[in-house]
């Protein structure tokens, strides 16, 4: 019987507190690469950087649902007690992240200038871009194979597991691009590179942590690696509809980190930086946030699994306390500790002093953002993808109309939007959460 810990407060804290420090490890990467070009005082460099990033997060999250599809699935084949399925969801994953990956790295060609084509920043910033995702690319197999693994892990309750494989990682890819930039004076191409090697040790390591899991519960199922199995039609089908969803819904919003990007770069060289480091600070009480949602989502997976409407709406309550009050904990820790960042992260004075100004907006991100969060989870733990692509692009297209009617209130305006889609978000997410509670009531589970 496969088994997660129990569903109290205490054993969803103890789940999710090493997700809250494995999440908030994942942007820690980039606030540290922002801080080791910015204090380089290269303003250009930054910019660079800022650009390059968010193009690579597009690409690589473009295929997110190898992390969150996987967890979804995986947490239903725990709740229905299949260690079959379980293993079986592991190794078709990871193949096709691996494969997927291969495929971006063999396009890069195209897809590098195609994805700087839309980016409206100057010349000099795109070529210091281009050296950075070049460079990232080399990790594209080992980052998408590793979204599977992750989600494997989440998706079982393993986040213990999953933080191990975090912070070896994370170890690897600060000190790498440390010794590439500061020792090497490599820049935005250091950085790439470093993240890239980290994302193959990621790989290895992860490969060791699951074997090891296999092996703990008996080792592998009997018929695991039988092409009937692997290959099995419905289930290949049910993955694929679900993943499909949540590759649109992915897309639809890194359009949305992508559309605030651009319209950062609009605004010039200092306030794409500016936005970027301020951005850093977002994402990270984003993940920290994000460790309830996951904990969401493995939770529900498992209630949905079992066809356990208690278990259901006990993990939804219990899961969302625990968010609510960590974003308000959060916003307070923002407004008095943001500038203090600011000043210690960027060299360059025009862009630390822009980034102070909108601290106060965005301290408002947690709390105006739990809620969206805290959905997703709930969405992806249900394996309701449909519902989340269609709520994302609604949001997206009221995000934008936001944005553009905004646009003669120059910065402040980009960033009003930006927060004003998190509310969007969860509108949008709400609305179709009572055809979730629905299903689970009338166990109509498909």
């Amino acid at each position: 019987m496969q088994t997660i810990l129990p569903l109290t407060r205490k054993g969803v804290l103890s789940q999710a507190w090493p997700v809250l420090l494995s999440q908030a490890s994942i942007p820690l990467v980039g606030l540290v690469d922002t801080i080791i070009i910015g204090r380089t005082g290269q303003t250009l460099e930054l910019a660079g950087v800022a650009l390059g990033v968010t193009v690579m997060s597009f690409i690589f999250w473009s295929f997110g649902f190898l992390r969150m599809g996987v967890t979804g699935l995986t947490a239903r084949a725990v709740g229905e007690e299949d260690p079959k399925e379980t293993q079986s969801i592991l190794l078709r994953s990871v193949v096709a992240g691996t494969a997927i990956g291969a495929l971006l790295f063999a396009l890069q060609l195209f897809l590098i200038p195609t994805a700087l084509k839309f980016m409206q920043a100057s010349q000099d910033i795109e070529g210091i871009s281009s050296q950075y995702m070049a460079a990232r690319m080399w990790g594209a197999p080992a980052i998408l194979a590793c979204y599977a693994i992750n989600g494997w892990l989440l998706g079982q309750g393993k986040t213990a597991c999953a933080l191990i494989l975090q912070i070896i990682t994370n170890s690897m890819n600060i000190g790498l691009d440390i010794y590439f930039v500061q020792e090497l004076g490599m820049g935005a191409k250091g950085v790439g590179l470093g993240t890239a090697i980290a994302e193959w040790t990621s790989l290895l390591t992860g490969i060791i942590i699951c074997s090891i899991l296999i092996v703990l519960k008996g080792g592998p199922a009997s018929g695991l690696l039988h092409k009937n199995n692997l290959f099995a039609l419905d289930r290949l089908k049910h993955m694929f509809a679900v993943n499909a969803n949540i590759m649109i819904r992915t897309i639809a919003l890194l359009g949305l980190m992508t559309w605030f990007a651009n319209s950062g770069a609009r605004q010039g060289g200092v306030a794409l930086a500016a936005n970027h480091v301020l951005l850093q600070i977002i994402t990270v009480s984003a993940f920290i946030l994000d460790a309830f949602a996951v904990t969401a989502e493995a939770r529900v997976g498992a209630a949905i699994g079992a066809k356990s409407r208690i278990n259901f709406w006990r993990a939804v309550r219990l899961t969302t306390e625990f968010a609510v009050v960590s974003a308000i904990v959060t916003s307070i820790l923002i407004a008095l500790l943001g500038p203090i960042f600011v000043d210690y992260a960027v060299a360059d004075n025009a862009v630390a002093e822009l980034a102070k100004q909108f601290i106060p907006i965005v301290a408002l991100a947690p709390i105006l953002g739990v809620a969206s969060w805290q959905l997703d989870g709930i969405f992806i733990g249900a394996t309701n993808s449909s519902a989340m692509r269609n709520s994302t692009i609604i949001a997206l297209i009221g995000y934008i109309a936001l944005d553009v009617l905004l646009r003669p209130l120059g910065n402040w305006g980009v960033w009003i939007a930006f927060i004003a889609s998190y509310v969007l978000r969860a509108v949008t997410l709400g609305v179709y959460f009572p055809s979730v509670a629905k299903q689970i009531e009338t166990n109509d589970i498909s």
